[in-house]
């Protein structure tokens, strides 16, 4: 094996590999020999076949396969030998003119392929201790968590029947059928619906149709489905609904007292100020770490300047361009829409993915000179914690996640991420800022750029896990 660099042109690498014809030449006679003691020809005694004769009725196949083998063998040869990081699988082109492949198929010619990649680049991390980030932390005070159980009480109304009309924030039990053109259609029918007037929940013009209503009555209630409704068939269409109210009932914020704890499943009010206290907490404590965590990415992104390679950031732009191009088909907006142009926004998502792979080689990098890893146990963990998101399809989940290695190497992926970020943390200079919610909040994004809501309010019966930190965090 004979390798020339042809060309060199910042990371691009293009090699040319000659393999003679005298080593495809071995290569095929110890295949012949292989081929000797398995094949069957009529006439001959099995292993007793002449390998000329094998040559004669095989040698082309065989070839094409020992040719296939030895650009396989010879590339990655060439590769270690060069030392080189590919920064992914090397393009290989074999001879096209007709004339050539023939003589190497024959066995009267050197076989000569070209071999073309892009490398990793080489460079040398910063000083993490030179870093001095800023922690920012919000306290959670006693006005914190009486409003965290005025947004909780008021998110777990209690409703009383009443004789009047229906006006803004009642609850309606109704019966209704939906028809267009006449025609009743699929599930536009249903029975003992509860609606509440104002909370928007139904399509434009159908609660406003039920303002005034009683219980008894009946009405014919005009309503339109939006052009973006997902059923397509029904999408911009106009619709009659035939409604018989069932019941009026007005809201009513239930008291702050044990009994409304034990409504959320806890033992009384001193529980649930304790729990709630407990949520404020873990979830700015989270909210903490990630501003701190994008910080640190921030300063790392700045603070390294190399040169990145193009397929690499291509890919990334096109999954993120593909995602970002999808969305606004979903939804049937356009740039304009959002406040840009496609021009535009091709630039910021071409920084986005560059500082994305940026970032990437530098984890990675970190990790690698540090042998920072993930064990299989805490990616058995993380797997775990997944499944509890399909209840009743735990196993399934699991399963299918344990028997496809690509999901596998995406819940690794994030943890081996934080692992490396925790790592530079402990080097760096990091001091607490005390900060209110309302900042700590502010501009707090996940990864692919939708707001966060914060402060949550859940039963409190549940255990609820809050996915802040996603593969590819790097924004």
């Amino acid at each position: 094996m004979n390798v020339t660099q042809t060309n060199e042109e910042g990371l691009r690498r293009q090699l040319t590999v000659v393999i003679g014809a005298d080593e495809l030449e071995r290569r095929l006679s110890a295949r012949l020999d292989e081929l000797k003691d398995r094949v069957k020809l009529k006439g001959f005694r099995p292993g007793h076949v002449p390998k000329a004769h094998l040559r004669k009725v095989y040698g082309r196949s065989v070839m094409a396969d020992v040719v296939q083998q030895a650009v396989a063998e010879t590339s990655r040869q060439a590769i270690t030998e060069r030392q080189e990081r590919p920064a992914f699988q090397p393009t290989i082109a074999l001879p096209e003119d007709e004339a050539e492949i023939d003589k190497v198929i024959s066995g009267s010619g050197d076989l000569a392929y070209t071999m073309s990649f892009e490398v990793l680049p080489k460079f040398e991390t910063m000083d993490f201790a030179k870093l001095a980030l800023e922690r920012p932390v919000a306290e959670v005070t006693p006005t914190d968590i009486d409003a965290a159980l005025d947004r909780l009480r008021a998110a777990n109304l209690r409703y009383d029947t009443k004789d009047g009309a229906a006006e803004q924030g009642d609850r309606l039990t109704i019966d209704f059928v939906g028809k267009i053109d006449g025609e009743a259609f699929s599930g536009g029918s249903t029975e003992d619906a509860q609606v509440v007037l104002g909370g928007g929940n139904f399509i434009p013009g159908f609660e406003e149709g039920l303002a005034g209503a009683k219980a008894g009555e009946e009405r014919a209630v005009d309503a339109t489905f939006p052009d973006t409704y997902p059923e397509p068939g029904l999408a911009g269409k106009q619709a009659r609904f035939e409604v018989k109210v069932k019941d009026v009932a007005a809201p009513h914020t239930p008291a702050l007292d044990d009994g409304f704890a034990k409504g959320l499943g806890l033992e009384s009010l001193d529980q649930l100020r304790e729990t709630v206290n407990r949520r404020l907490e873990q979830d700015r404590a989270v909210a903490s770490r990630q501003k701190l965590k994008r910080a640190l990415l921030d300063a790392l992104s700045t603070g390294h300047d190399f040169e990145l390679p193009p397929t690499l950031v291509d890919n990334e732009f096109q999954a993120i361009w593909h995602q970002v191009t999808n969305d606004l088909e979903r939804s049937k907006r356009t740039f304009e829409d959002e406040g840009t142009t496609e021009e535009k926004a091709r630039a910021e998502y071409r920084d986005i993915a560059e500082r994305r792979v940026r970032l990437g080689l530098i984890l990675s990098e970190v990790g690698t000179r540090n042998t920072i890893e993930v064990t299989d146990e805490e990616v058995n963990r993380a797997l775990l914690e997944r499944t509890r998101q399909f209840p009743g399809q735990e196993r399934k989940v699991y399963d299918y996640y344990r028997q496809n290695p690509r999901l596998l190497a995406e819940l690794r992926a994030p943890l081996f991420e934080d692992k490396v970020i925790d790592f530079i943390a402990e080097l760096a200079k990091v001091s607490d800022k005390p900060v209110s919610a309302e900042e700590l909040y502010a501009n707090a994004e996940d990864e692919t750029g939708h707001a966060h809501h914060h402060d949550h309010d859940h039963d409190h019966d549940h255990d609820h896990h809050h996915h802040h930190d996603h593969d590819h965090d790097h924004r």
